[in-house]
């Protein structure tokens, strides 16, 4: 049997983090294409804007706001979209943030943020979402990762550690899912033009437009297998330095950032060690 894939017309889609950057851009394409999607972010004011924004498109647009580090919130909000719009058949979760993390300014609270938005953020809508599909008999779910989880990158420990665990965790509950016809697909961008992007303070090889990187997406969900990842390019080239060995790993991964030459945010680690301590 082949597992439930979303069509235009198949029912409802839920995007976390739609108010802004990829999550808004996917929204507004989707319902540009026919599709019903409720949006949920924190902020109301900017799901009312996409709502109006979306009144006159083919599909509709439904504003939920909603946080997701609060679970209970979560799994209000799975409620309210099949009470009020139906059964979710896809779900995309793309709530996240990225904090730079640099190793001689090591920050728990920066860690912390991470992975309660990037993991756990994820897994408050996961769990009770695939509770519904399950009782419907299918469904679909993406995850949205990074290729800064393929391996670790400078200024990324945080972020990059989240999105590695993403990408594990959606390959081992596919095993399961594929039993209850629940797609699972895990979605790595690379570079990709949004305000989250514009937080690095370093050149970003093959940084693509959003609105290519949504429709590479879209494509992805409605004939796509387990990974969507764009710019290939790109991210196929992490892909064959993640199987290097590590010495030739990190020697090329400095050359290429120009890390080597980067001073550290305290000065020498004798400096450093004396600001930590004051």
């Amino acid at each position: 049997m082949d597992l439930y894939q979303i069509s235009t017309g198949g029912g409802v889609v839920w995007i976390t983090g739609a108010s802004g950057g990829i999550g808004r851009e996917l929204a507004l394409q989707m319902v540009r294409e026919g599709y019903v999607v409720v949006g949920s972010a924190r902020s109301e004011d900017k799901l009312k804007e996409m709502e109006a924004e979306a009144a006159a498109f083919k599909g509709s647009f439904h504003a939920l706001p909603c946080d997701v580090t609060d679970r209970d919130s979560m799994a209000v909000a799975v409620e309210e979209i099949e009470s009020s719009h139906g059964p979710v058949r896809l779900a995309v979760f793309n709530a996240g943030n990225y904090w730079p993390t640099a190793g001689e300014a090591l920050d728990i609270d920066a860690f912390r943020k991470t992975y309660e938005i990037n993991i756990f953020g994820m897994l408050n809508g996961l769990v009770p979402v695939v509770e519904k599909m399950k009782v419907h008999g299918k469904g679909q779910v993406a995850l949205v990762a990074s290729v800064s989880g393929y391996s670790g990158l400078p200024a990324a420990a945080a972020y990059g550690a989240s999105k590695a665990a993403v990408n594990n965790m959606a390959e081992s509950l596919k095993f399961d899912f594929d039993k209850m016809n629940i797609r699972i697909q895990v979605v790595n961008p690379g570079f990709i033009d949004t305000p989250l992007t514009e937080k690095n303070k370093f050149d970003m090889p093959a940084l693509m437009p959003v609105e290519k990187a949504v429709r590479r997406m879209i494509d992805g969900f409605e004939n796509g297998g387990f990974e969507i990842t764009f710019p290939r390019r790109f991210t196929y080239l992490l892909k064959i330095l993640r199987m290097l060995p590590h010495p030739v790993y990190f020697w090329q991964m400095k050359r290429a950032t120009d890390w080597k030459d980067r001073p550290l945010k305290f000065g020498d680690t004798a400096e450093a060690k004396v600001q930590r301590k004051a």
